[in-house]
């Protein structure tokens, strides 16, 4: 198998995850250029891969002005930036790795899809959760028919309340105007689990959720706007920021908020930029609760909760089969079997998760699968064409909350 050659658009935290399988299995993958707009983001990014000036770029559109220079294109930029990248490098004859989701429009989604088609090269986007040894046993037994034919899909995504602060009030994707509704850029992860288990196509979608709770109207009396300007309730807020970011760690999700991880640096950050901000002082307007129901062409039914307020960080699952059903916890890697007559139910071993990459291991999975594909081997798990399904069940999905009606899907 021949080493692939990327080029990386965005050297944030995906952008990192993702390159970061150069250097677990260097033979197989190597980060030979960087388009980053961030100048400390981009210079750390190339001293971490050992990449040189000349092929460190501003921004995509620079970056792939130039004759091609990898094989691949790993699309890492912010929701709202996927589908021009992605095009071009096709366009350029680049395999492309898009993370999610494909776009922030259905329109933009479809563009991509045909891009494929009509380019005829690779292209994977990264729906990590396919990729875990978790995921990928529970899809084992079920088709190995150990529940029986599938009836019902309960999935629960615990984001996790300071999660939920972190990156949905305070952080990037707090805005579905500037970025993508919740329902997308959080948990179309979720909705594409649940298809690829239940394999087959959803037809009626009905959602509701809103934002309750990270709101002005909920600011404790004489609360600060911002943490560390002598905010009254630092003791006793599980939001108040240094406790969140001055842990003494610099990875994530230190290292979103600055460059400069030294205690000066982060608080220096928490003064001054938008994860200082009181959790009910923000510009966020993106849900904090979701539920998701859905019935599948076959008749089967499946649900999804999505929530921000849970003490971990988690997803847990439950599949209802006519005989038998499954229950699972992502981050506890555990899978229990309990078979319809039986008295016990019985673990599932899962297969170990490759340390240092995050998702259960989807985010080493994921990229493992593209080098393979790249090299003409292994099946595409998602595709432009397959994560199509999912991401149309998204945009329904937000469609039905916010008109507050249920949505049917087309072929």
């Amino acid at each position: 198998m021949k080493k692939v050659r990327a080029l990386v658009l965005g050297a944030g935290s995906r952008g990192n995850a993702y390159a970061a399988y150069s250097r677990e299995c260097p033979d197989e993958l190597e980060v030979v250029a960087v388009a980053e707009p961030d100048q400390k983001r981009r210079d750390q990014f190339a001293e971490r891969y050992q990449i040189g000036p000349e092929k460190c770029f501003t921004g995509w559109e620079e970056a792939l002005a130039q004759p091609k220079m990898a094989d691949a294109v790993f699309v890492c930029t912010l929701d709202e930036m996927h589908t021009a990248p992605a095009l071009k490098a096709l366009e350029l004859g680049y395999d492309v790795l898009l993370e999610k989701p494909m776009s922030n429009t259905e329109e933009e989604c479809i563009a991509i899809e045909r891009g494929v088609r009509e380019s005829g090269r690779v292209l994977t986007v990264c729906h990590v959760l396919r990729y875990t040894p978790f995921f990928r046993k529970i899809k084992e037994l079920i088709r190995e028919g150990a529940i029986g034919k599938t009836v019902t899909i309960d999935l629960i995504e615990n984001v996790g309340y300071w999660h939920q602060a972190h990156s949905f009030v305070r952080g990037n994707w707090r805005d579905a105007k500037e970025t993508s509704p919740m329902i997308l850029a959080k948990s179309c992860h979720d909705l594409d689990i649940i298809c690829w288990l239940m394999e087959d196509r959803c037809k009626w979608i009905s959602s509701f959720g809103s934002l309750v709770h990270f709101m002005k109207e909920n600011q404790p009396a004489g609360a600060a706007d911002r943490c560390l300007d002598g905010c009254p309730y630092e003791d006793e807020c599980v939001y108040f920021a240094p406790k969140i970011y001055l842990t003494g760690s610099t990875e994530w999700p230190a290292d979103i908020i600055t460059t400069d991880l030294t205690p000066e640096g982060i608080t220096e950050a928490l003064r001054k930029g938008p994860y200082g901000r009181c959790v009910y002082c923000c510009d966020n307007n993106v849900v904090d609760h979701q539920v998701v129901n859905m019935e599948f062409a076959g008749g089967a039914t499946a649900s999804f909760t999505m929530t921000g307020f849970t003490a971990e960080l988690t997803r847990q699952i439950k599949i209802m089969g006519t005989n038998g059903q499954i229950t699972g916890d992502l981050d506890r890697s555990r899978i229990l079997l309990q078979r319809f007559g039986e008295e016990d139910a019985t673990e599932v071993p899962v297969p170990g998760v490759r340390d240092g990459f995050g998702h259960g291991g989807g985010d080493f999975g994921v990229v493992q699968n593209f080098i393979r594909l790249v090299n003409g081997e292994g099946d595409n798990l998602t595709s432009a064409n397959v994560s199509l399904q999912s991401h149309r069940m998204c945009f329904a999905a937000e469609k039905s909350r916010r008109e507050h009606c249920a949505v049917r899907l087309g072929k």
